[in-house]
């Protein structure tokens, strides 16, 4: 595994504000400039802001589609894969990432940081969802900027690809 790159998924609303589409950019870029693969559902809202700024700065960025039509991808992703899936790709985005930064969100985001805790992938969190459920603690590491986001999720990768990661959702 020595020669794969770092893999960094980045997670958000697929309509999201100014304010959350420059943060999900800033950290595009600054995972390619950190040698890392941009893994994202590969459409819009955060997912393109954080897929052009990868790819402004010339990194690979590899969206999972929820359909099986290329064309949805937005023009910035480099590898489009496309699933047929729906809402259950979230599980490919989550278990293809070391980390993953979720970026504001919905309902969506929250499935991808729940399937984050169960399977052992770590979250950095950046004006994201709080997860207290019941008696279970989703650890979700908060972050008070996109550079800290990025170095979070940098450290917390590095362990989670040497790490155990359950077989099973």
């Amino acid at each position: 595994m020595a020669n794969r790159s770092m893999r960094i998924g980045v997670m958000g609303p697929a309509d999201c504000d100014v304010e959350t589409a420059t943060a999900a950019e800033e950290v595009g870029r600054m995972i390619a400039q950190a040698g890392a693969v941009l893994i994202c559902g590969g459409r819009g809202g955060a997912m393109e802001a954080a897929s052009k700024g990868a790819a402004g700065a010339g990194g690979t960025v590899i969206g999972i589609l929820p359909s099986a039509n290329e064309s949805e991808a937005n023009p910035f992703v480099t590898i489009p894969i496309v699933t047929g899936m729906g809402h259950a790709r979230n599980a490919i985005n989550v278990l293809t990432s070391h980390a993953i930064i979720a970026i504001s969100g919905g309902p969506g985001t929250l499935s991808e940081i729940a399937l984050a805790a169960k399977t052992g992938t770590p979250v950095v969190g950046l004006r994201t969802w709080e997860a207290n459920i019941g008696s279970a603690e989703i650890e979700i590491h908060a972050a008070v900027d996109p550079t800290d986001a990025v170095r979070l999720a940098l450290d917390l990768g590095q362990s989670a690809r040497r790490g155990f990661r359950p077989d099973a959702i």
